[in-house]
């Protein structure tokens, strides 16, 4: 009886120092469980090198890497939520492979995310989306989503030369060796005014028009219809700025002799000086002084 008492008190002491340990092993295998877990989340929801595991991946890995988005991680924008991600896992386990699924295991073409960043930070040319008069235009008063002019290669978002003929039919681009131009060649989104033509955009290749001439402050696409009458007309001038000229000086009398203005106005200068008219007026009658024109 003793000998049976002593074995159980010897017992408890063995379970006791068993409780122990085995206390401390589930708290180690704990740590451990949530160490490794914590590394294996960021692995897979943080670091694009997962991504870059699966073979099929490789390609496009290599494109973001040379892109401008290199800086955001791919589960930035591909990656599906905690709650997509199990509803996913339950269709799978219960329809099993055999089945096309509409999502995969990330997002594969994230076009509602880029608002996210582009929205007022991450910025389009000089202006983010918030301020860029085009996007302003396009994306919020005619509702046109990214895709629709962004959609090009792998990890390549520059913008589709192509789309804007999509909607803009009757916009073709006439004459003088402008032809082939794409729409972004003279059109910017970062410009704040409804033409979206930057002042100095045509002078940057037209690099021989005077800057100082009496007409310089207009923009040229006032005079100048790339996407209608490219070179205009004498008409053009007197009906859109000039109805007045006919009524000062010798202007209507020349008109009426069937002159129109560019006959003598040269373009881009347009003052008749000395010079001009000496050679010029002289044609038709002896030279005056071409102050004396316009009394």
């Amino acid at each position: 009886m003793n000998s049976h008492h002593k074995l159980t008190k010897l017992l408890d002491k063995v379970i006791e120092h068993l409780k122990g340990f085995v206390l401390a092993l589930i708290v180690i295998v704990a740590i451990l469980g949530v160490v490794v877990g914590y590394k294996y989340y960021r692995h897979t929801q943080e670091d694009p090198e997962f991504c870059m595991s699966c073979h099929i991946m490789k390609e496009a890995f290599t494109e973001w890497y040379k892109g401008k988005h290199r800086s955001i991680i791919c589960q930035k924008c591909h990656q599906l939520s905690i709650l997509e991600q199990n509803q996913l896992l339950v269709a799978y386990v219960m329809k099993g492979n055999k089945r096309r699924f509409s999502q995969t295991h990330g997002r594969e073409k994230p076009w509602n995310a880029c608002k996210g960043c582009h929205m007022n930070e991450a910025t389009q040319g000089s202006l983010t989306m918030e301020k860029a008069y085009g996007h302003a235009r396009h994306v919020f008063i005619q509702r046109i989503i990214c895709k629709t002019c962004h959609k090009g290669a792998l990890h390549n978002f520059y913008p589709n030369e192509d789309a804007c003929q999509k909607c803009h039919k009757d916009k073709g681009v006439h004459g003088l060796g402008m032809e082939a131009f794409s729409c972004l060649k003279c059109h910017s989104y970062s410009e704040k005014t409804p033409s979206m033509v930057p002042k100095d955009r045509c002078v940057k290749c037209h690099t021989n028009i005077p800057r100082t001439s009496p007409m310089a402050g207009l923009l040229c696409h006032q005079c100048h219809k790339p996407h209608g009458e490219i070179i205009p007309r004498s008409s053009t001038c007197v009906s859109e700025c000039h109805q007045n000229e006919t009524a000062v000086g010798q202007h209507g009398f020349h008109i009426k002799k069937g002159l129109n203005c560019l006959d003598c106005h040269k373009a881009h200068i347009w003052v008749v000086g000395k010079e001009r008219a000496n050679t010029l007026c002289s044609r038709c009658h002896p030279y005056k002084e071409p102050k004396r024109f316009i009394y």
